[in-house]
């Protein structure tokens, strides 16, 4: 997806795409609501299409940051990029652009959920302690928030929570 997503600008030409395929869970817990595309027209690229879909959920992603910063009560520094999307160095870049965040792509992200089954076993046998997990887990590569892409995700971050606050009655109506 990446070489498909690449020739298309931050911001998608300003085409904003919603996740929501089967309803979403959090940030707000709302079965009802459903996956779209906003604002294409008749120039909108195939790039523009599939960048979008991974900014979507970067925005998504932004939400649930939020969320989770202000129940831990802090920022958190930087987050770590696991499972298959964190192989594509677009979308590592695309989540450190719009979370405005660094995102540190682990070694292997693929063999995340079986690196953390190994960890807790080795700490629950006493073969390293909770400080240590974080120095077991290589971190391959580091994408930084470009500055030049903060406007125009900024805007489309509000238009894509503005999405869900002005279709959620709809999508209740036609989803209920």
């Amino acid at each position: 997806f990446g070489a498909l997503a690449a020739p298309a600008p931050a911001g998608s030409h300003r085409v904003i795409f919603t996740p929501w395929l089967n309803g979403e869970r959090t940030p707000v817990d709302d079965h009802t609501v459903r996956a779209a595309w906003m604002n294409q027209s008749l120039s909108t690229t195939r790039a523009d299409l599939v960048r979008s879909t991974l900014e979507g959920v970067a925005y998504n992603s932004r939400w649930l940051l939020e969320a989770v910063e202000k129940f831990t009560g802090r920022p958190f520094p930087w987050l770590n990029a696991i499972g298959g999307g964190a192989a594509s160095a677009l979308w590592c870049q695309i989540h450190a652009d719009v979370l405005d965040r660094p995102i540190r792509q682990v070694a292997h992200p693929i063999r995340a959920n079986a690196r953390g089954a190994a960890l807790v076993g080795a700490l629950a046998l006493k073969r390293i302690t909770v400080d240590e997990i974080g120095r077991q887990v290589p971190v391959t590569a580091t994408f930084t928030p470009q500055r030049e892409h903060r406007a125009v995700y900024d805007e489309l971050y509000r238009q894509f929570r503005a999405t869900y606050k002005h279709n959620r009655a709809m999508y209740r109506k036609l989803n209920a």
